[in-house]
């Protein structure tokens, strides 16, 4: 047992956020996402968990990388305008602002665009949510001192 630690992030989930550089990205995806067939490594899944909780888990310990334009992306909803947000995904970019993280970062992806950056992260831990376009992909900052000159 660990303390201050999300019960949540699993063994294999943690040392997979521990292993990532700076930039790696991790995606958590719904339940009917096509995780295995586009995982680099094996999936790690959290079926019993919805996206926004798992979210809330992996950012208790992740810095997320706030020095870049679009750190986060999120799977944008076929054949809707743009700008169109699920319910969902408005929850998790309001808990992602809680964080430092502007709301003109997180970057509306096409879906199968979303795929092609999906092809290349670091893990993908696939969720029990049932919300469809339940997709997240939230690139690693760094934790650093100041420049010391």
């Amino acid at each position: 047992m660990l303390k201050n630690i999300d019960p949540l992030l699993t063994p294999d989930l943690l040392k997979a956020l521990a292993e990532m550089g700076h930039d790696d990205a991790v995606v958590l995806a719904d339940a009917n996402f096509t995780a295995t067939s586009l995982a680099a490594r094996p999936v790690i899944h959290l079926p019993a968990v919805g996206l926004l909780r798992a979210v809330q888990a992996v950012a208790s310990i992740f810095p997320i990388a706030l020095d870049e334009p679009h750190p986060v992306g999120f799977m944008q909803v076929s054949d809707t305008p743009a700008g169109t947000t699920t319910q969902l995904q408005r929850d998790v970019i309001d808990f992602l602002a809680t964080l430092g993280l502007r709301r003109d970062q997180c970057e509306a992806v096409e879906r199968f665009a979303f795929y092609e950056r999906t092809r290349s992260a670091y893990v993908i831990v696939q969720t029990g949510e049932m919300q469809p376009y339940g997709n997240f992909l939230l690139r690693k900052g760094v934790i650093a001192e100041a420049l010391r000159r």
